[in-house]
């Protein structure tokens, strides 16, 4: 099934054929940091033919612990990904949590992400929307994939066409998140492109008592089974080294594992689109 392209900057999502990235720490640490990890993947996505859009959050406001490390802050963040922005060429996203942070933010950034914890807070998706950024909303870890259909609406109520829908995996409980690839079809059904979150999907939440934890080791399978599942882009989150990061540490991808990870998917990407 076809579905609209977004371009987000001048990465263009849902291109019959072609498999995009988004992909980053998954919280600001220091400037360095990100201009490190956002040109090495630039380079690599550029060597391979896909297109490119840099997450990192300025703030992580969903966190386990209140002495867990929430990053800079809008104002920080946003100067940090702006210089990333203007120093490598390349688009950049964040999240955002509340209205108050929708304007400064689509000042900077080429597209918005609204968290899975909030896609069904209408005023922030409808701020989101209203603003005229590419608006990028994970499904929530609560929600069936069609009750995005819902979501979608919202967005679309708001004058927005240009949407990436992100499944990001389902909770039970039990400090346990589960995939089910029949959401990437019946997401990809309404319309818009799907993103594969494919390292908060190996997420142990809370799983640490204070942090969460996760299954590195699964993303790779998941990342694959997700693209011959239809996913039109991967997110990931990636790290020169994830045991010291000061956020998500045990979900986030190394940063010299990320080349042989995409080279599969590629290959499974264009297997698949032959076949229909």
């Amino acid at each position: 099934m076809a579905v609209r392209e977004v371009t987000v900057g001048t990465a263009v999502f849902g291109a019959p054929g072609s498999l995009a990235l988004i992909g980053g720490p998954c919280v600001i640490e220091r400037e360095a940091l990100a201009l490190e990890v956002a040109e090495a993947l630039r380079d690599l996505t550029g060597a391979l033919g896909m297109p490119f859009v840099f997450k990192s959050s300025f703030d992580k406001a969903n966190r386990s612990s209140v002495d867990s490390f929430r990053g800079p802050g809008l104002t920080e963040g946003l100067v940090i990904l702006g210089r990333v922005r203007e120093r490598l060429g390349v688009a950049v996203m964040s999240d955002v949590h509340e209205v108050a942070q929708v304007e400064p933010a689509a000042a900077v950034l080429d597209g918005l992400q609204i968290p899975a914890f909030l896609c069904r807070q209408t005023d922030l998706v409808q701020s989101v929307a209203r603003i005229g950024k590419p608006v990028n909303v994970k499904k929530g870890q609560f929600l069936a994939p069609w009750d995005m259909t819902n979501v979608v609406r919202k967005i679309e109520a708001a004058d927005s066409r240009d949407i990436l829908l992100t499944e990001r995996g389902t909770t039970f409980g039990y400090n346990n998140l589960v995939v089910d690839m029949r959401g990437i079809p019946a997401m990809r059904a309404l319309g818009y492109p799907v993103v594969f979150d494919a390292t908060h999907s190996v997420q142990l939440p809370g799983g640490l008592g204070t942090a969460s934890g996760g299954q590195r080791a699964m993303v790779a399978t998941l990342a694959r089974a997700a693209v011959a599942a239809g996913a039109d882009a991967l997110f990931l989150e990636v790290h020169p080294c994830p045991d010291e990061a000061l956020c998500d540490g045990p979900t986030m991808l190394p940063l010299d594992a990320v080349r042989g990870l995409l080279e599969s998917c590629l290959r499974i990407r264009s297997a698949v689109a032959g076949s229909r």
